[in-house]
């Protein structure tokens, strides 16, 4: 049995306080790294790592924004769960976050505000999770400051900024014995979950490849609302935000749990729209105007597996477009593609018959079938379970419900979380490794190994 570590001989984190959520985010990646770094003497992976169990899982808030506000409302219905604290560096809101708390019939929790608010609610005794929903830059710090305090991490997304950082998450959840989930909810989508099970059950055999993507037009929220996320289109020419896509592909494939990302290859498209949407809306003598920005409308990457699979992952922010994931993954027996949801096979195990095989012709056969006649034989049984409850939470379709019901369930339980801190890291990587590509004449990149090896071996991951 691993002995249970020691907290205060572990050094904490000064730069991870609250006031991290304003400071300047430019930081230079480290050089070229090789794919894997060796563990120190002492250190074990977490892969296997049982939560302790919780008859009730005492929860920690850092930030209190908007985003997390939408996590309380998804909370509220998941039994066992209690928040008795929140943290954020400006009162109002973490005032208000309580207040929705108490609108909800749950215990008022105590709030913390100022430079030292997550110092203090780390301070406390009482807490067993922290959920981190906060500006980017602040993530990889505040996890790592949390989990050093003897606390698990549930973190939004991305998990870090950089390599290193993606690497420091992994040594500090390795030696603190302390898990760092990401809260990629996207893995919990009906219709990611349907084509997981589609994956599974083998209805699309052997697989070949998969795309994903963040396509959102966002113009408006970048200029008039988000001052700090507009700053990563002036510092970073990268893909910013590539977990909601890949993370529901990294569970088809398998990764870090039998495949692994092995290297990627990224390019970017022209800057030109945001810079078009900011001229038009505002106005002349406005400090925005000076801005320059650096980020791609559309970064394209190409990833690699260590099975050979190939991934299309993409990122567009900027730009006239419907919302879309793409969420497609490809076998040797057909396709899903998402947005709208839609299905082929060629051997139909639900529908019968032969699709397909017919080359040029022009067969009527070849065409995508709705997903409806495939739900009684492959819904997942998370939305038989959990659907009702999922939508009427509000928070994404019900993907928020859902990732925070599995992480308090694996607390409570005493279980292995469904997603750790390997996925955290290798899923945010991408981040990083594309604005090395890019800025590479879109060289290819390889990625680092963050499990060490145990990435062959098969264990158990999203249920």
């Amino acid at each position: 049995m691993t002995p249970e570590p020691n907290f205060a001989d572990l050094r904490p984190d000064t730069d991870a306080s609250m006031h991290a959520y304003e400071r300047d985010t430019e930081r230079d990646d480290p050089p070229r790294r090789p794919p894997e770094r060796p563990r120190a003497r002492g250190q074990s992976s977490v892969a296997d790592l049982a939560f302790e169990p919780h008859p009730e899982v005492r929860i920690g808030l850092i930030g209190a924004g908007g985003r997390q506000g939408g996590l309380v409302s998804s909370l509220a219905p998941v039994a066992g769960a209690r928040v008795v604290a929140v943290a954020d560096r400006l009162a109002e809101p973490a005032t208000a976050v309580s207040d929705l708390l108490v609108r909800q019939g749950k215990p008022e929790p105590q709030t913390y505000d100022g430079d030292d608010a997550v110092d203090r609610l780390l301070a406390r005794a009482d807490i067993d999770l922290v959920l981190i929903a906060t500006p980017w830059p602040s993530h990889a710090p505040l996890a790592i400051q949390a989990m050093r305090a003897g606390r698990h991490v549930g973190l939004e997304v991305p998990a870090a900024l950089t390599i290193e950082e993606c690497w420091a998450l992994v040594d500090t959840s390795e030696q603190t014995r302390r898990h760092c989930v990401m809260l990629e909810n996207c893995c919990y989508g009906r219709t990611e979950l349907l084509a997981l099970q589609l994956v599974r059950a083998g209805a699309l055999g052997e697989l070949l490849h998969a795309e994903c993507s963040y396509n959102h037009d966002l113009r408006g929220m970048l200029v008039n609302d988000q001052p700090w996320r507009r700053q990563m289109h002036i510092e970073h020419d990268r893909n910013l935000y590539p977990t909601h896509g890949l993370g529901p592909v990294a569970s088809y494939f398998g990764i870090n749990r039998g495949d692994r990302f092995t290297r990627l290859v990224s390019m970017g498209s022209p800057s030109v729209g945001l810079q078009k949407w900011r001229d038009a809306n505002v106005p002349e003598g406005d400090p925005r105007r000076d801005e320059a920005y650096r980020c791609a409308d559309i970064n394209t990457s190409l990833l690699q597996t260590a099975a050979g699979r190939s991934i299309v992952l993409q990122h567009q922010v900027i730009g006239p477009r419907p919302y879309d994931r793409r969420n497609q993954v490809v076998g040797t027996n057909g396709i899903f593609t998402d947005y709208p949801p839609r299905i082929f096979l060629e051997d139909d195990p639900v529908l019968g018959g032969i699709q397909g095989g017919q080359g040029a012709s022009d067969s009527e056969e070849e065409e995508y079938r709705d997903i409806d006649a495939y739900l009684p034989a492959f819904e997942h049984p998370l939305w038989r379970q959990e659907g009702d409850k999922a939508m009427a939470s509000g928070g994404h379709g019900g993907m928020d419900y859902l990732v925070l019901l599995r992480l308090v369930q694996a607390m409570r339980a005493g279980a292995v979380p469904d997603m750790d801190v390997y996925d955290a890291a290798a899923w945010s990587a991408p981040g990083p490794l594309s604005e090395e590509s890019v800025a590479n004449g879109n060289a290819p990149v390889e990625f680092p190994d963050f499990t060490r090896g145990d990435w062959k071996r098969n264990r158990p991951g999203i249920p």
